[in-house]
């Protein structure tokens, strides 16, 4: 896998040392603005050139943009002040200055709102992508609905992927796309089946996410290899573009699915293609791919590669990034020991994280796309009724004209129309039923992901809380307040535990126990095995199952137990012997530990009242509706009790 991302490297690299070799003087899109002879020729030219920051920066069109914009002020020619100004409100965007653009345009659009058609739709375009990127989803509703006021067509898949409907994203943009596609374009195949991908990649389908990927690369490979089609350096370039767009797509599917050493030439590939593509100009997708980097050497255990990453990002200046760059900072500082720093951070993380996805904002968003969506939707259908009533009156002026003499084939075919509406109905009624039943699949499916997605998350963040402990333990001299962090470590360990096996498992709902015992027993063993000790442990729990409410406490009671077995009852570190059983029977269980140990001391039941460790057990257990057995004169340690 990495041979083959080092020589889909290397391809990259040719076709970027290809594209220089290309003429750029005679294409220069600032030259040709600067001698045209009119504002409307340098408006059309502006706009028409989405490469123009190749041959000259995005700064040197905002100064002759300004230089140009000045003298009509002098002049006071409005038409041209106008149409110079949405060039400058289009520049503030290509240079990252969101707020500035969405300002500067609404400024423009509310100094007079009777634009020309051109300006007015790039007007549109610009306010709508700049509120997009400052996350203002109510305003970019506004811009579209002055939008479809103007004739435009209106596609809202966009705004559905933002708000996290990333389901309903994908089958508004088949439905507004797919029929668009030339069937002879490979790069409108490529680009169509890369969405599809990021859809699915957001929605957390990688498996179908991963397959869309690979037909998208064979597409774009297609074209680049088509010597039968001639393309031009502009043609060419965004081929390769694209081809590394789709390589960063694949990249962030490998994170998610923890292959982090595959995804990184993939990412370096995408950021490498971003950054030259985007030449000139401020480029929101290289810093997409940096974010992806850093967070993917910080889980490589390489905080300081991250952090060249997340010095890249910082300079940008871009307040849209800052959350998930104060969770990787925050990551960092945890990985480097630098715990307050973390901390302080980490804060800052949640403040900002509560802010952007407040409920209550998302909730109201929604009611204003879906009322949005309806009345688009009306519109489409009253449309539809008068071409239906246009076509009736054609067909009822027609068949005045009809001889009565097909009067009987008039009503043949009213028979066979009849049975044929019987038949398509049934057909129809079929094919609605089988959707319904995807639907349901597809929610249940969905429902597991997110389960398992929780699970996934509550193991993590217990993971957090773990070697939170372990650094507070290095900095702990006191050995109780160390005893105690271990201990409380331990516990935590053995909550994560369970919520690992939850999301690797294909059940979501009960534990299998004999593979949870041995996984928690493990852990335990491997921190006294350091010691010295040498125990034999036998686990008989094979074939039992048990929920999270009774597994989790099941888990901390033999955490308890195993380790104060380990601590107490061998002191000679050799010649242990555990046994665990763990057994149900329909709706009756029965829990039972024993060790060949030294033995309970004699005032057990007295010392249990000041014990953490025996409260913690007995609380546990009365958690499972049952109460603890101690069998005092048993050789060693015995500790049963039934539960249901």
């Amino acid at each position: 896998m990495l041979e083959k991302h080092k020589i889909l490297k290397l391809f990259l690299i040719n076709f970027f040392v290809t594209i220089s070799c290309f003429p750029q003087t005679t294409n220069d899109p600032l030259s040709k603005f600067q001698k045209a002879n009119s504002v409307s020729k340098r408006f059309e030219i502006f706009f028409e050139n989405n490469d123009k920051y190749v041959y000259n920066s995005a700064y040197k069109w905002l100064d002759k943009v300004s230089e140009y914009l000045n003298v009509a002020e002098q002049s006071k020619d409005s038409s041209e002040i106008f149409k110079y100004r949405t060039m400058l409100t289009r520049v503030y965007l290509d240079l990252g200055e969101y707020k500035k653009g969405a300002l500067t345009g609404e400024k423009l659009y509310k100094s007079n709102k009777k634009l020309d058609l051109p300006v007015r739709k790039e007007l549109f375009k610009i306010m709508d992508e700049a509120y997009e990127r400052l996350g203002l989803f109510e305003k970019q509703l506004e811009v579209r609905t002055e939008m479809k006021k103007n004739g435009q067509r209106i596609q809202l898949y966009e705004v559905y992927s933002n708000l996290g409907l990333h389901r309903q994203a994908m089958m508004d943009y088949i439905i507004d796309v797919k029929p668009t596609i030339d069937e002879n374009n490979y790069l409108d195949y490529a680009e169509y089946n890369n969405s599809l991908a990021t859809f699915l990649r957001k929605d957390g389908n990688f498996y179908s996410a991963r397959q869309k990927i690979e037909t998208a690369l064979s597409y774009v490979d297609l074209y680049l290899k088509d010597t039968s089609v001639e393309k031009s350096p502009e043609e060419f370039r965004d081929a390769v573009f694209l081809r590394g767009t789709i390589q960063g797509n694949l990249g962030k599917c490998l994170i998610a699915v923890g292959e982090i050493e595959d995804a990184i030439p993939l990412l370096e590939a995408g950021a490498s293609s971003s950054k030259e593509h985007d030449k000139g100009k401020f480029s929101p997708r290289l810093i997409d791919m940096w974010v992806d980097l850093a967070d993917s050497h910080m889980q490589l255990g390489k905080p300081f590669i991250a952090k060249s990453y997340l010095d890249s990002i910082a300079k940008s200046n871009q307040s849209i990034y800052i959350t998930e760059y104060n969770r990787l900072l925050a990551d960092y500082y945890l990985n480097i020991g630098d715990t307050d720093s973390a901390s302080y951070i980490f804060k800052d993380y949640i403040k900002i994280k509560d802010s952007i996805y407040d409920h209550s904002k998302k909730k109201e968003l929604l009611g204003l796309l879906v009322n949005f969506d309806l009345d688009n939707q009306k519109d489409i259908i009253q449309q539809q009724r008068l071409n239906l009533e246009k076509t009736k009156a054609e067909i009822s002026q027609r068949d005045r004209k009809i001889n009565y003499g097909i009067i009987a084939l008039v009503f043949t075919l009213v028979s066979l129309g009849a049975v044929a509406f019987a038949y398509f109905k049934s057909v129809k009624n079929k094919r609605l039923i089988q959707d319904q039943n995807k639907i349901i699949e597809t929610a249940l499916v969905e429902k597991d992901s997110l389960l398992k997605e929780i699970h996934h998350r509550v193991k993590n963040n217990l993971q957090m809380v773990s070697s939170l402990l372990s650094m507070q333990t290095k900095n702990t001299k006191s050995k109780e307040a160390i005893e105690a962090l271990e201990e409380g470590k331990s516990r935590v360990k053995a909550m994560a535990l369970i919520h690992q096996k939850l999301y690797q498992n294909e059940g979501l709902a009960v534990i299998e126990m004999q593979a949870y015992v041995e996984s928690l027993v493990n852990s335990i063993q491997s921190v006294y095995k350091k010691g010295g000790h040498d125990v034999n442990i036998n686990i008989d729990a094979e074939g039992t199952e048990l929920d999270i409410d009774r597994a989790i406490p099941m888990g901390l009671i033999l955490n308890e137990l195993v380790s104060n077995s380990f601590k107490y009852a061998f002191p000679n570190k050799e010649g242990g012997q555990i046994y665990i059983n763990i057994r149900k029977n329909g709706e009756q269980g029965f829990f039972e530990y024993t060790d060949n140990g030294k033995g309970l001391p004699e005032d057990i039941e007295e010392r249990s009242n000041s014990s953490m460790g025996v409260k913690l057990i007995q609380r546990l257990v009365n958690q499972l509706r049952s109460n603890l057995n101690i069998d005092k004169d048993a050789k060693g340690a015995r500790f049963w009790f039934e539960f249901s």
